[in-house]
C-alpha cells in the first residue's frame, strides 16, 4: 500500500482548500463492500491530537512550514495546513472550524508581533482561547518573552530539532509545564 500525504478539503473560511495530512492514511481503493480505508480506518490508531499549521501575512517561503506539518504527520497528529498568506481571521476561521486544539504559525517576514497578537486576540474575541498557540521561523530572541507574555506557548527558531518540536507539541497537548521557558 502506498500512503496518500494528504487530502484535500474545501472551508468555507478561504477560498483555496486546506491540505490535512493524516497519519497512516491510504489511497481509497474502492471495492463491492466499501473502500479499503474504512476497513483498515477500524484497525488504526487514533490521532494524538489536531493541530492547524498556518503562514499568515506576505510571507510565501513554506518549506519550514511543511517540514513541521510532516513532521507532525509522522508522530501520529492530524495536521492542517492551510497555505500560504492567510490573514489572521481565515487562521482562527479554519482553526474553530476543524477544532483544533494547537495552530502553529509560521513567520519568516518580521510581522511576527503583530500577527501573533492578532491571531490571540480573535481567539479571545471567539471564545477559542483554549486553542493553544506555538510559532516559529526568524523570530529575534529580543522578541521571544514578548511574544510569551501575549500567550505564544513555544518558539521554535530556525535549527531547532524535530525531536524538540515534537515534544514540546505532545508536552502543550497534554497541558504539562515546559522544562525550558525559552524552547
Amino acid at each position: 500500500m502506498r500512503s496518500d500525504p494528504a487530502r484535500k478539503i474545501s472551508t468555507q473560511s478561504t477560498d483555496k482548500p486546506l491540505l490535512i495530512f493524516r497519519a497512516g492514511s491510504l489511497r481509497t481503493r474502492r471495492c463491492a463492500h466499501g473502500s479499503e480505508r474504512d476497513r483498515i480506518a477500524n484497525k488504526l490508531p487514533m490521532p494524538k491530537g489536531r493541530i492547524l499549521i498556518a503562514k499568515p501575512g506576505l510571507d510565501g517561503h513554506d518549506r519550514g512550514a511543511k517540514y513541521v506539518a510532516h513532521l507532525l504527520r509522522d508522530a501520529g497528529y492530524e495536521v492542517i495546513y492551510t497555505g500560504i498568506r492567510k490573514t489572521p481571521e481565515q487562521i482562527v476561521s479554519a482553526a474553530i472550524q476543524e477544532d483544533v486544539q494547537l495552530i502553529g504559525l509560521s513567520l519568516l517576514s518580521g510581522a511576527h508581533n503583530v500577527l501573533f497578537e492578532r491571531v490571540l486576540a480573535l481567539l479571545a474575541e471567539k471564545d477559542a482561547d483554549d486553542i493553544l498557540v506555538f510559532g516559529g521561523g526568524t523570530i529575534p530572541s529580543k522578541d521571544i518573552p514578548k511574544l510569551e507574555a501575549m500567550g505564544v506557548q513555544a518558539i521554535f527558531t530556525p535549527g531547532t530539532s524535530g525531536e524538540s518540536i515534537v515534544q514540546t507539541v505532545s508536552r502543550l497537548l497534554q497541558n504539562e509545564p515546559s522544562p525550558n521557558p525559552h524552547e
